[in-house]
């Protein structure tokens, strides 16, 4: 049987350590890239309304706060801080915060792949929830580091995905079906991808011009 499509009123999405301290060590992406995609998964979370559980190590610790530019994203939204548990499912008020938004499936993304988000994931799936990694808003010191542990999460019942993916099927739902989010998100986040709609709704003007004047 199909699965049943990932929507803002079924799906928290869940950010894990993405710290400053951690952010020059990371080399399996490249850390603009890396922050952007973190920053255009949390609009996502708040634009559509899904849940949106953020968690970090303590501030005070060398790994220090999150991104600022994620900071600015979330705003007033709490932040969890938890004293040491790789799996954040082991601190109270993180499992609380998930179980509190009351929907069954969790998008987590994180630093670092092999470590944090790892056993976060893995702690997801034995409290019965369906759990996806966003690869590309997930983060490691390596490139082999990264890619083991998301096969690690693949066999134990983990779906990949990419956070642009995600918003793409948040706007599937009929309640987002006029929204403005997806392009706002492409044009904030995706430039390439916004470049190619201009393109094409260039064209579709040249057309219409052409045929009003002939």
């Amino acid at each position: 049987m199909a699965p049943e499509p990932l929507s803002p009123a079924n799906t928290t999405v869940v950010l894990v350590d993405h710290a400053v301290g951690f952010a020059n060590l990371l080399r399996s992406h490249d850390l603009s890239e890396h922050v952007n995609n973190v920053v255009g998964l949390a609009k996502t979370a708040l634009w559509y309304g899904s849940g949106l559980v953020v968690t970090n190590g303590l501030s005070t610790k060398p790994s220090g706060p999150l991104y600022p530019e994620l900071l600015e994203t979330i705003g007033d939204h709490p932040v969890i801080e938890r004293a040491s548990e790789f799996n954040s499912f082991l601190d109270e008020r993180f499992a609380r915060a998930v179980r509190d938004t009351g929907r069954p499936n969790l998008v987590i993304a994180g630093v670092a792949t092999d470590g944090c988000v790892l056993q976060t994931a893995l702690g997801a799936l034995r409290e019965g929830y369906t759990v996806h990694v966003v690869v590309d808003a997930t983060a490691a010191l390596t490139t082999e580091a990264h890619n083991a542990a998301v096969q690690r999460l693949v066999q134990a019942g983990v779906v990949p995905v990419t956070w642009f993916s995600l918003a793409a099927e948040f706007q599937l739902d009929p309640r987002f079906a006029d929204a403005p989010h997806r392009l706002r998100l492409m044009q904030e986040h995706v430039p390439a991808m916004a470049m190619g709609v201009r393109a094409y709704t260039n064209g579709v003007e040249q057309g219409r011009r052409a045929a009003a004047a002939a």
